[in-house]
């Protein structure tokens, strides 16, 4: 059964909508400021869609809400699926009560402790449920840096099987929080003045906030509603490393698998890929291995490019807002830029500026901690 996209909803440091966003992508713009949102850590390069940090919930419901609007979907929409993820959830939430907590252990009123269930990892997707009225499956993957397209996948594959006709899925991410960047400081993984995918002077991440949400149709859903279409859902694939909790395997074997495995089931052989939207975290590590893999499995000149440069990395949204990207570059048959890289390091067909090209089916990668592997296949609307 075919999975078409009818409806994107979007918002990135790089603007509040899609067609912002996109719209500041190919001119070759970049959302990532130097900001310092906590005075115990120092000023950092950061992917902020405001001047302060994002709450999770104002971003879901945003995205939510222009999803449908897109797609021509009024709530309630009982029978529709929901399928949002995220990595870090509510932990800002969270890191915000065990301050309370510490702060005053002795005359902490039990009161303030009322709303700990609302922030519950998996409750933004159950919000969301509520927010359309949907009384069917819920689902709320957690899947670190693959989360968006993890979740993408799921929703797929539950119209795929006739388990549902209608889903909206994808992943929202409000990651700026004083012990995450902490944390990826403590790695030496945060770079000091942006992000530079694949270029040879690549610093590391650096975060950002961000929100993808698709809705989902069966052709034959959309075509009884005479829906817009972005394009169609081939086919994913998803493997695990089982290697370590924050490097990549070297010979990236389960990537490669991933890749293979997508493309198998999409019916697709490597030559028939138009575009990659890479992974490309600007990180010593991540960038060195996904271009061994693109590299042994591609043919010379496939275009490639990562949009992390302009929107930071959001994390277990990054991959959802990949998809939304390479539809776009489907819609409109421009290739997105790899804003950041002047030098490159390796032998791959970056684009370094916006250029019109013929695309026909496009390739989104996601690679995050633990050894999560996910690819996803787009093709242009029939």
């Amino acid at each position: 059964m075919k999975v078409l996209v009818t409806g994107i909803g979007l918002v990135s440091a790089l603007g509040g909508s899609l067609e912002d966003s996109w719209k500041n992508l190919i001119a070759g713009k970049s959302g990532i400021r130097l900001h310092q949102p906590f005075p115990e850590i120092k000023p950092l390069p950061l992917g902020l869609i405001a001047q302060q940090p994002s709450e999770l919930a104002m971003l879901t419901q945003m995205v939510v809400t222009s999803a449908l609007q897109d797609a021509g979907l009024v709530p309630p929409l009982a029978d529709c699926a929901v399928v949002i993820g995220s990595s870090r959830s509510y932990q800002a939430s969270w890191e915000m009560l065990a301050r309370q907590m510490y702060k005053d252990t002795k005359n902490l009123p039990v009161s303030n402790f009322g709303n700990w269930l609302d922030i519950l990892p998996h409750i933004n997707a159950i919000a969301t449920a509520r927010q359309i009225g949907a009384t069917g499956m819920v689902l709320a993957p957690m899947a670190a840096c693959a989360t968006g397209i993890w979740s993408i996948a799921q929703a797929a594959l539950l119209i795929q099987t006739g388990q549902c006709q209608q889903a909206i899925a994808g992943a929202v991410e409000a990651p700026i929080t004083p012990l995450t960047l902490a944390g990826f400081q403590q790695m030496g993984a945060l770079a000091k003045t942006g992000a530079y995918p694949f270029d040879l002077q690549r610093e590391g991440l650096v975060l950002g906030e961000g929100a993808a949400v698709f809705v989902l149709e069966s052709a034959e859903l959309a075509k009884q509603r005479q829906a817009k279409v972005y394009g169609e859902i081939l086919g994913f694939g998803l493997t695990n490393d089982a290697y370590h909790s924050n490097s990549p395997e070297p010979e990236g074997k389960s990537a490669i698998a991933a890749i293979k495995q997508c493309l198998e089931r999409s019916c697709l052989s490597p030559a028939d890929i138009d575009y990659i939207h890479a992974h490309g975290t600007a990180t010593q590590l991540n960038d060195q291995m996904e271009s061994m893999v693109i590299q042994r499995l591609f043919p010379q000149g496939v275009a490639v490019s990562s949009t992390k440069g302009s929107t930071g990395h959001t994390l277990g949204a990054s991959g959802a807002l990949g998809v939304a990207f390479s539809l776009m570059a489907l819609k409109h048959q421009i290739l997105p830029p790899c804003v950041g890289l002047q030098q490159p390091e390796f032998d791959l067909e970056i684009v370094t500026a916006a250029r019109l090209s013929k695309i026909r089916q496009v390739l989104c990668l996601s690679f995050g901690f633990g050894g999560q592997n996910v690819a996803i296949a787009l093709a242009k609307s029939p």
